[in-house]
């Protein structure tokens, strides 16, 4: 296995055609396809799949290429480290379902390590997503949440992708709305209470199971629902139509200003939050920082 023919598979599955790549690299196909089928031949499986309308990526070319790309990413920065003598900066990624309180502890942590040595990016997305981006070298860490229903399909998952889940903290149910809301003065709300309105959910595109909702209780059977695909557009979404969503209680008035409630939801929903890693790899001093920077928010668990 060469660090050549590495650089062939990612360009391959960038440009999910043969031909393409061969065009990339300034090879002719023959030698490409030829480099690549080595290749498998000595990993033992088949990166990729061909057949008739092209190139797709294999389960295990998926994994394989996560790695790939590391290593491939490694050999850049030592490259232009030490033989081209030029300053590249470190990176450090995260993924995240639609927490307030897992951003702010990103702009925390930049505060403090400045963006002169480093390059940074936050992805706030799809439950899927947050896994996907962990597995394949996207993001060093995932934050997302577990509870009685979805444990064993999330746990599952992440042990197939060679990844772990660890607990950060656990809190109760709240219904998190803006201040002009009939009930945001109320000291707890029932499900019943909320039949009025619409309940606002994070849209999960096709991996769209009950088990990756970014809210507990997906299996009850809301009378109103509005699907959203970013918390800016539930934020609007709380205000024009009186919309509520399900949330952990941890109110960040920082980033989403003093309109906004969250009121305990009558109900024994537990959820836990965590993130998720990679098995046996070790935090970089950012992902240990940007933990620490989670960890303040478990003081503001109402």
């Amino acid at each position: 296995m060469t660090l050549q023919q590495l650089k062939y598979a990612i360009t391959i599955a960038d440009k999910s055609s043969m031909n393409q790549a061969a065009n990339e690299l300034f090879l002719s196909q023959p030698s490409l396809s030829t480099s690549i089928k080595d290749l498998e031949t000595e990993i033992g499986f088949e990166i990729f799949r061909r057949t008739n309308r092209g190139i797709t990526v294999t389960p295990e070319g998926v994994e394989f290429l996560g790695y790939a790309r590391q290593v491939v990413e490694q050999y850049r920065l030592i490259l232009h480290r030490y033989v081209d003598k030029t300053n590249v900066k470190k990176k450090f990624s995260v993924s995240t379902q639609h927490y307030t309180f897992a951003v702010k502890a990103f702009v925390e942590m930049v505060k403090q390590f400045g963006m002169d040595e480093y390059e940074f990016a936050v992805h706030e997305t799809k439950t899927y997503e947050v896994i996907e981006d962990v597995k394949n070298f996207k993001s060093e860490l995932g934050i997302l949440y577990i509870n009685d229903f979805n444990e064993k399909v999330i746990t599952k998952l992440l042990k197939e992708n060679n990844l772990e889940f660890q607990q950060l903290f656990e809190c109760s149910t709240f219904v998190y709305l803006w201040s002009g809301h009939p009930l945001a003065n109320q000291k707890v709300i029932a499900m019943n209470d909320l039949d009025p309105y619409p309940c606002l959910s994070f849209e999960q595109g096709m991996n769209n199971s009950f088990y990756f909702a970014e809210e507990v209780l997906s299996t009850y059977e809301y009378k109103r629902i509005i699907k959203a695909n970013d918390r800016g557009t539930v934020l609007n979404l709380m205000i024009g139509l009186n919309g509520y969503t399900l949330c952990s209680g941890i109110i960040c008035e920082e980033l989403n200003g003093d309109e906004y409630r969250a009121v305990p939801l009558e109900s024994d929903e537990v959820m836990t939050i965590g993130y998720i890693a990679r098995k046996g790899v070790p935090l970089s001093i950012l992902g240990k920082k940007y933990l620490e920077e989670i960890q303040k928010y478990k003081e503001n668990l109402l």
